[in-house]
């Protein structure tokens, strides 16, 4: 004969299932014309069926950047995540490293905050 099935819900315990492991890519910041999206390019190296050369291939994702802290250069570390948007599937987890012309850029941003302006030629 069959057991008789509970019919309290907390008396059945389903096996929780397991979710999975979120893919997490470094790629270079290609674009920051949108605000809190940055279009990444993932790039890779793949043999050659045949011939076994290695041939780059390029991936685009458009990532989540909520502080638009990011700029074009920069090294990123990306995760997928849920649908944001019609193209938007990554989010921004972590910046690696910072394009040198923005670092020199924000340096000189932040010291002309702190500095007056300094007395140019006067103009006539």
């Amino acid at each position: 004969m069959s057991q008789p099935t509970p019919t309290n819900p907390a008396e059945t315990s389903p096996t929780p299932r397991p979710r999975g492991r979120r893919k997490v890519e470094i790629g270079t910041v290609t674009s920051d014309k949108m605000d809190k999206t940055r279009r990444v390019e993932v790039s890779r190296l793949v043999p050659h069926p045949k011939y076994g050369k290695y041939q780059k291939r390029r991936t685009i994702c458009y990532v989540h950047d909520e502080q638009n802290d990011t700029r074009v250069g920069d090294l990123v570390e990306i995760m997928e995540s849920r649908p944001l948007s019609k193209q938007k599937r990554w989010r921004l987890v972590r910046i690696l490293r910072k394009a040198p012309a923005h670092e020199e850029a924000d340096a000189r941003a932040a010291a002309g905050a702190q500095e007056p302006p300094a007395p140019g030629p006067a103009a006539e």
